[in-house]
This record gives structure tokens, sequence and C-alpha cells, in this order.
């Protein structure tokens, strides 16, 4: 699920996991202010009871190793901040899309991933930015490669990029 800041990525993922079965909601937010707990807040406040929720910053493959399951969808939101949460911890990019892509081919169950498409402005005027914009296309296109499906979200419509018919 890709799209831009409150294009309703978040919400469409959820309807499309949303099943009788409980989800796992894989959070890589950290609440580390008033308004990222408001955001979370948020989140949590669209979701039922059904759901069970896991954080985890930047262990992502390991997380999905351990809560993927044929029975119940998980919902990885977002690619985006776990990329920040990569960058600040100065771990290696490439290894980490590496190692997570990989991963995905070993689960059972199904995965969906929520992620900002932020290539799709001005190039920043700083290298940090530059370099985010660059990893998150990439880790972006390594995902999208090996998905059965890709949607982008705009304005709360949802538009099929991929979809890999069984």
């Amino acid at each position: 699920m890709l799209g831009g800041a409150r294009s309703g990525k978040s919400a469409y993922a959820e309807r499309l996991v949303n099943t009788d079965e409980a989800g796992l909601y894989l959070a890589t937010a950290e609440i580390r202010d008033d308004e990222m707990a408001e955001r979370v807040r948020l989140h949590r406040g669209r979701r039922d009871r059904t759901w069970t929720t896991v954080e985890e910053p930047l262990n992502l493959a390991q997380a999905l190793k351990e809560h993927s399951s044929p029975r119940r969808p998980v919902l990885v939101e977002c690619l985006t901040i776990w990329l920040s949460n990569l960058m600040e911890a100065q771990r290696n990019i490439g290894s980490e899309t590496g190692v997570l892509v990989e991963t995905l081919s070993l689960l059972q169950g199904p995965v969906v991933f929520v992620s900002n498409e932020v290539g799709q402005g001005i190039i920043p005027d700083n290298r940090l930015a530059r370099d985010f914009v660059d990893a998150s296309g990439r880790l972006n296109q390594s995902i999208a490669m090996i998905a059965d499906r890709v949607i982008f979200i705009n304005a709360g419509l949802p538009t099929v990029l991929k979809e890999v018919r069984a």
C-alpha cells in the first residue's frame, strides 16, 4: 500500500486486512512526543479489539518470522517509519532491506505493508533528506518487486499498480 501522507492508505490497508480472524498490527513507530502519541491513538481507535498490536521499530524481519501465521494476516505500519528508524540507528539499509525481502519468501501468512511514496515531490535541499528519499524509493521497489499486489492510494482512492493472479 503506497501513498502520500494523509492519502488514506492506512485505513484502506486496515479494511483490506480486516477478516473474521484476528489481524496482527506490526507497528514500527515509537511514541516520542505528544503529536506521535495522538497519531497512534487515532490509528488504534479505528481498529476493533480483534487486532493484536506488536511494536517493533527496528527488527522487522525477525518480528515477521515470530508472528506470521497462515491464519492471521499481518499489517506492517509502516515501512517509511521503519526506514527512518534504521537511518537514525545507523543500520545498513541495503542489508536490512535484503533480510526483509528474504524473510518474506519464508512466511506462510499474508502481509500487507503500508509505505509512503516520498519521491514524487521536489528534490530535497539537504543530503539527509535526499538519502532518505533515495532509500525509500529503493525499499518500496524491492517490496513491490516481490509483492503479489501493489496498490497506490490517492485521496482515499485505490489504484492497482500490480496484481499477480494465481
